[in-house]
């Protein structure tokens, strides 16, 4: 009999919410260990009962009990939604679901350090308990070097979304760099006066539904520059060669969750040399999205190669680190930092399709990622791997794109260096609810009353993304004006998003 089936196997094939983890374990390692079912077998019968779960809870089988529980949430609002591998499993029954194909590996089990690192954080009263919890384990890693906290932060799986941890030079963390690797903001500012949105917002919102596509399935057939799938790195590993092709037909798309691209309004402020833009207001279009399927694929795969490796206590598991001086520190490497070049390619491919309908070149285009870890210098001259998941890069003389929500503006910031913040800022507003709450607290009409108040057209979009999930972009920028300094805002007018769908797992 091989090992047990543990949470991460799972959770790499489904969300399933933290209180069912030990349902799910039982029944799970029941049927592996009682029955003698095979660990495969054992997953893929989780992943077709959670593609249907109605099926298997009105019939008699060994997950009927489990299967009712997931129905019942499903039929109150809740959804337990499979992952990109979860879902390629289903239709792909041979896919790799374990990772026994490698040399067995060597396991090194870590203690946290008693005494946690000091960390800054920026906007405390903003930020909810959880992910300060959370921040607090990150620190106490053995090979946590600093940390710190953005206004926008709250819980997610491992760090904090607004964490941002530097660890030895050498150590890299696939959780703490995020699911949706690279994500990225995207805006490109055109010489067309504002009032154009007044005057042509249907042929505006034809170009924009023309040129994107939204969600796990969406694909595109038409490439502008398909000139990064030449990169050499392509071929460098076994994980990456198998994922060449999907990548290739999501060149050009955008995923789900807080994903967008939409229209509005840039105001500059001031005649910033570095923005090098002249004040007043510009006709300007806005992305977010990240790496797509590949990015979450590779995240996956070496955030439970890393668990597996590196054996941490339960509240830091997901914290499980990679190392750079071994032959899977150096894959994962190149595959995120292939990732961050496909997800600005993702990005290109969409304001070129758009320039080109529009008929102008943008006079400036100003991109930067949210979810990676770069090698960086601390201000005392340590070497360090930076990882800020969902935390904007805010160096000297460093750009970024600061959003916030489909009724908010977003600022485009100029970073200050501030070393306690390690060179960081917000990457967006942040929530104040989760997405089964925003479903089951707002309404439709509540949305379409707030759009309709600040002159918003969306398409596409659901509760989960409304703007009262969100906190006051105002009162985050607030809280981090050592970190930043504010050249433009962004306020959005034609929003276009993943269309409802909550069967489907949110990418974000």
């Amino acid at each position: 009999m091989d090992t047990p089936i543990t949470i991460e196997e799972i959770i790499f094939l489904a969300n399933v919410p933290e209180n069912l983890h030990a349902a799910f374990l039982r029944v799970a390692n029941g049927l592996h260990e009682r029955a003698k079912y095979p660990k495969e077998k054992v997953l893929l019968m989780l992943v077709k009962m959670l593609n249907d779960p109605k099926k298997y809870a009105y019939s008699k089988n060994k997950v009927t009990n489990l299967a009712k529980t997931v129905f019942d949430l499903r039929k109150a609002g809740t959804e337990i939604s499979l992952t990109e591998d979860g879902k390629e499993l289903l239709v792909n029954e041979e896919a790799v679901l374990t990772l026994e194909e490698k040399e067995p590996q060597q396991k090194n089990t870590f203690n946290l350090r008693e005494g946690k690192l000091h960390y800054a954080v920026f906007g405390k009263e903003h930020i909810e308990e959880g992910a300060l919890l959370q921040m607090e384990t990150a620190v106490s890693l053995p090979i946590s070097v600093a940390g710190a906290l953005m206004p926008d932060a709250h819980q997610g799986y491992g760090l904090p979304i607004g964490g941002v941890l530097a660890t030895e030079a050498d150590k890299v963390i696939p959780y703490a760099v995020g699911v949706d690797i690279a994500c990225r903001m995207c805006m490109s500012v055109f010489d067309i006066p504002t009032d154009y949105l007044k005057r042509e917002p249907h042929f505006l919102k034809k170009i924009l539904t023309e040129n994107t596509k939204f969600g796990m399935g969406g694909e595109t057939a038409r490439k502008y520059d398909d000139s990064v799938m030449d990169q050499p790195e392509w071929e460098a590993t076994k994980t990456i060669r198998s994922l060449k092709d999907k990548a290739y037909r999501q060149l050009g798309t955008s995923g789900t969750g807080n994903h967008f691209v939409e229209w509005g309004i840039v105001e500059v402020f001031e005649n910033d040399p570095l923005l090098n833009l002249p004040k007043g207001e510009y006709l300007s279009l806005l992305s977010h999205s990240g790496s797509r399927g590949f990015g979450g694929t590779v995240a996956n795969y070496y955030s439970k190669l890393a668990m597996q490796k590196t054996v941490l206590p339960k509240q830091a598991a997901h914290l499980a680190w990679l190392d750079l001086n071994t032959e899977e520190g150096q894959e994962y490497w190149i595959a995120m930092n292939l990732a961050g070049d496909y997800a600005s390619a993702n990005h290109h491919e969409i304001h070129n399709k758009m320039a080109k309908s529009l008929g102008e070149k943008p006079l400036k285009i100003i991109e930067n990622h949210h979810n990676f870890a770069w090698k960086e210098q601390l201000a005392d001259g340590r070497e360090v791997i930076v990882h800020r998941k969902g935390a904007t890069p805010a160096g000297t003389d460093e750009l970024g794109i600061i959003p916030g929500s489909m009724s908010q503006p977003g600022y485009v910031i100029r970073g200050k260096a501030n070393a306690a913040s390690i060179n960081s800022a917000s990457h967006g507003a942040g929530r104040v609810m989760s997405r089964t709450k925003a479903f089951t607290t707002t309404t439709r009409s509540q949305m379409n009353k707030i759009l309709q108040d600040n002159g918003i057209q969306l398409i596409g979009g659901d509760l989960d993304e409304s703007p009262m999930v969100y906190k006051n972009i105002e009162d985050v920028i607030a809280a981090q004006s050592e970190l930043v300094h504010v050249l433009a805002k962004f306020s959005p007018k034609i929003v276009r998003m993943a269309d409802a769908n909550r069967k489907e797992g949110r990418e974000d």
